[in-house]
């Protein structure tokens, strides 16, 4: 477990908060790992009926720490390494029974916006905006969210999203159904914990058995989308493309792909 990612369990809600702010909870490695152990534990513990996802300070999570993908980039290829743990955390939570819900508390990036398309429930401070900039960075989008965006917010806005890297306030992902509803800043996190509590208290299996009906039929096809997204994602994690995006991030600069093709 690491102090970047904390737990508190009270009246059925496990409440996840990511909690790097001096880094905007940009995600490391060992904090994929600390994530997937919560899912883990929350499938686990009988006490725990719901998941609160947050953030602390003013941001949900910028996304993926840049200076471990830069490392991971340059990592050869290991075969017998196994399952990584942004891919088991992905795995848990596209597999969760129990409900998962979020408090987008502020900026939301990459995987901070994909992973919310695995959520039975989203909730945004005003003050949120959600961005998938993959392609900006050489990448494609991953979490099975090529086929899960399309289908909540239709082809076009889905493309907009992850083609321009398009950066969107709360209330406008609100209109394109990406969450469902928008709340006062300094009431977010205690609505969405009293709404996380309230269903915390309904009838278990009655939960279960609606939320598997609400998501049973696009399931099949999630996992199938996410080894192919997870494919790319490794290949493009190591080719010049990327290279070349996050050299110009940390150099302030507009990228240049002409030569990175």
């Amino acid at each position: 477990m690491t102090e970047h990612v904390l737990r508190a369990i009270d009246k059925g809600v496990m409440t996840v908060t990511l909690n790097r702010a001096d880094k905007k909870n940009a995600l490391t490695e060992a904090m994929y790992a600390a994530l997937g152990d919560a899912l883990e534990a929350a499938a686990k513990d009988a006490s725990v009926k719901v998941v609160l996802f947050t953030g602390s300070g003013d941001s949900f999570t910028a996304g993926n720490d840049l200076g471990d993908f830069a490392a991971a980039g340059s990592k050869p290829v290991d075969a017998n390494e196994g399952e990584r743990p942004v891919g088991r955390f992905l795995r848990l939570i596209a597999t969760a029974e129990k409900p998962l819900i979020a408090a987008v508390n502020g900026l939301a990036v990459g995987v901070g916006v994909t992973m919310l398309l695995h959520c039975d429930l989203v909730y945004a401070a005003q003050s949120a905006s959600f961005q998938t900039p993959f392609v900006n960075l050489g990448l494609v989008p991953e979490a099975g969210s090529t086929l899960l965006m399309p289908s909540l917010v239709g082809n076009q806005k889905a493309a907009e999203l992850f083609l321009l890297g398009k950066k969107i306030g709360a209330e406008k992902a609100e209109r394109i159904g990406l969450v469902a509803d928008v709340l006062p800043d300094a009431e977010l996190l205690a609505r969405t914990t009293a709404i996380a509590q309230e269903l915390a208290a309904k009838a278990p299996t009655a939960v279960k058995l609606t939320k598997q009906l609400l998501r049973g039929a696009s399931r099949p096809d999630v996992a199938k989308r996410m080894s192919e997204e997870g494919a790319h994602f490794a290949a493009q994690l190591r080719s010049a493309e990327v290279k070349e995006a996050i050299s110009a991030f940390f150099e302030k600069r507009a990228p240049d792909f002409s030569k990175a093709s």
